[in-house]
């Protein structure tokens, strides 16, 4: 069986498998391409991509353009002659002149099925919708934003108690091992690829830190699935005193109520009941502005709030 020259491009720990997976065959990496290194914590101390990170450990060697539309860059890819691209949560868009620099393609993992969330967001975006299953997809990269040919899908079941960050380390997992199957299927010859299906679209938009405001008036079920999907990050929060209120852990109570939704309810000590739209939400984890994140017992001991109170 033939073996490829590969460059790897990717940049969060979602990659990070995969890179681990392909190190392990007998395909020639010959570059790990990765996003430049961000300033994080107080001291905005420069820190390397997760990628970066294991691309160092494996003795790889690492190009970082902070833009792939950098002169220099196309001119290192084509010097490098690769046979394939394995693109996972790369982090930048690559241009048509740029897929083309491969003999045999670019093939990208995306974190969903396809054409199902298509976007920067499926992982999250398949919790908060509420959806029963999930996967992850290779495909064939073309100019647009995951619209090309699938190669091989690989499903999972969405949990009640799965959040978005234990989701991504099953599908993280899923995409290594997907990746090689397809890569053996391509060695092979018996790959082929399918065009997605246009009336089946969905798209997982980008989201941001305010996106993970609760609005009281969606049904409890629904607000389950919201604080799940948005964990770790961005993360749902309300207002509580004026301060923001992280939900990292909440759940449904099989009660209804009259009072208005956002109203924190009477109940039993260490309870946090909250009215929504239809239904009780319980919140179990939480995490208040500048604060640590607390068991609600604990949180309420050193921060009661009475029933009656309006979360915003």
């Amino acid at each position: 069986m033939s073996t490829y020259r590969i460059i790897f491009m990717g940049t969060p720990e979602f990659a990070v498998p995969t890179l681990n997976a392909l190190h392990h065959t007998h395909n020639d990496i010959l570059a790990v391409v990765t996003n430049p290194d961000r300033p994080k914590g107080r001291g905005r101390r420069l820190v390397a991509s997760p990628v970066k990170q294991a691309a160092t450990a494996f003795g790889y060697p690492v190009l970082q353009p902070a833009r792939v539309k950098e002169p220099w860059f196309p001119e290192k890819i084509i010097a490098l002659d690769p046979d394939l691209f394995v693109v996972v949560a790369y982090g930048q868009i690559l241009p048509g002149s740029v897929l083309s620099i491969p003999r045999l393609g670019a093939i990208n993992i995306h974190a969903s099925l396809l054409p199902k969330y298509r976007g920067p967001a499926p992982i999250q975006w398949a919790i908060i919708n509420r959806e029963q299953e999930t996967g992850v997809t290779t495909m064939w990269m073309d100019a647009g934003m995951d619209t090309g040919d699938i190669l091989l899908t690989s499903k999972v079941p969405i949990g009640p108690e799965d959040t978005a960050q234990s989701l991504h380390d099953r599908l993280s997992e899923l995409g290594a091992q997907l990746l090689i199957e397809t890569i053996h299927k391509l060695q092979s010859g018996h790959l082929v690829g399918i065009p997605q299906d246009e009336s089946d679209v969905t798209y997982a938009p980008l989201l941001k830190k305010g996106d993970g405001q609760i609005d009281w008036t969606r049904d409890a079920k629904s607000l389950d699935a919201f604080v799940r999907g948005m964990n770790p990050w961005p993360a749902a929060f309300t207002l509580l005193f004026g301060k923001r209120l992280k939900v990292v852990k909440a759940k449904i109570v099989r009660k209804e109520t009259d009072e208005k939704p956002g109203t924190v309810l009477e109940g039993f000590p260490g309870d946090f009941h909250v009215a929504t739209g239809r239904g009780i939400l319980a919140l179990e984890e939480v995490q208040l502005e500048s604060a640590k994140r607390l068991p609600v017992e604990k949180f309420l001991r050193g921060c009661p709030v009475p029933h009656g109170t309006i979360l915003g």
